[in-house]
């Protein structure tokens, strides 16, 4: 494991090649740092992470099997505490340093086998380029089948008591048992991020459908906005407050909103929910800009 810290147009970032996962990120304006999303120790695990990638594609598939064009495949957990295959990869693994300088960093990570019908090489870039933090990521398909594949990342944004989300989206599903998607619904009140609104102070792990790849996160307290813009093909997202049955350490000062190229579960869901069927050679790719601001 090594840790990598980047600055830059009041940027402190630092990223651990254990899991690809960023352990810190801190913007300096007026005099004062202010984080963006939650610190962790430089050799924390993914699940304790400020942020983490999700490769070869997010969250998890329903009984673990899916069929795609004729054949069946299954995958096999991943984690001591989930019975579903999750993630992917990439979270739980060693990255190596392709390229680095002060202001950028880019690893790279391949899976060939082990409970997975997945072998693929991945890529992710953390660059500071005009007052952002910009986020890529891609995927090729090392296999010898086309199988669908997406993209996504996981990151914990840091919550103060006044702490509001923006983020429209169309649909949203609900949770059953095993932490699974349910089905599409309207989104409820509570819910409804097209305008500024503060994370209810109960359990949420639910994906919105045809989210505008437009969020905005504010923090009153430090007089601070973050703007996320996510490219084209990240169409969906995941919203996550935790509670301490889940994290018995929990202090409501994280939520998570993940940029997702396609829904949960989407190997069996109509149109692949997403999902991106890649032949044998092909790459998917796509970016996340972070840009803070102070208000007024």
């Amino acid at each position: 494991m090594t840790s990598i810290t980047l600055a830059g147009d009041g940027f402190d970032a630092a990223i651990s090649t254990a899991g690809g996962i960023i352990t810190r990120l801190r913007w300096s304006a007026a005099g004062t740092s202010i984080p963006l999303l939650r610190d962790a120790p430089d050799d924390a695990t993914a699940l304790q992470s400020a942020c983490y990638p999700l490769v070869p594609f997010a969250n998890r598939v329903a009984g673990n099997r899916f069929s795609f064009e004729g054949r069946s495949y299954a995958f096999q957990p991943n984690t001591d505490w989930d019975r579903h295959y999750l993630h992917g990869e990439g979270w739980l693994d060693e990255w190596q340093v392709v390229a680095q300088d002060e202001r950028s960093l880019t690893l790279g990570f391949a899976h060939c086998g082990g409970g997975t019908p997945y072998a693929y090489e991945a890529t992710q870039r953390f660059a500071i380029e005009d007052g952002a933090l910009v986020l890529s990521l891609s995927v090729t398909n090392r296999g010898e089948s086309t199988l669908p594949f997406g993209l996504g990342w996981h990151p914990y944004f840091a919550m103060t008591p006044q702490t509001t989300l923006k983020a429209p989206a169309a649909k949203f599903w609900t949770e059953v048992e095993g932490w699974l998607p349910g089905e599409a619904t309207d989104i409820p009140e509570e819910l409804d991020f097209s305008r500024p609104r503060g994370l209810p102070h109960h359990w949420v792990n639910n994906g919105f459908e045809d989210w505008s790849g437009v969020a905005e996160i504010t923090w009153p307290e430090h007089s601070a906005r973050l703007a996320m813009r996510a490219d084209p093909i990240f169409r969906h997202a995941f919203v996550f407050v935790s509670d301490t049955g889940f994290d018995p350490g929990y202090k409501r000062d994280y939520f998570c909103f993940e940029p997702m190229t396609h829904l949960a579960n989407g190997h069996n869901l109509e149109g692949l929910g997403g999902l991106k069927p890649l032949a044998p050679a092909e790459t998917l790719s796509g970016s996340v800009r972070l840009k803070p601001e102070l208000l007024g």
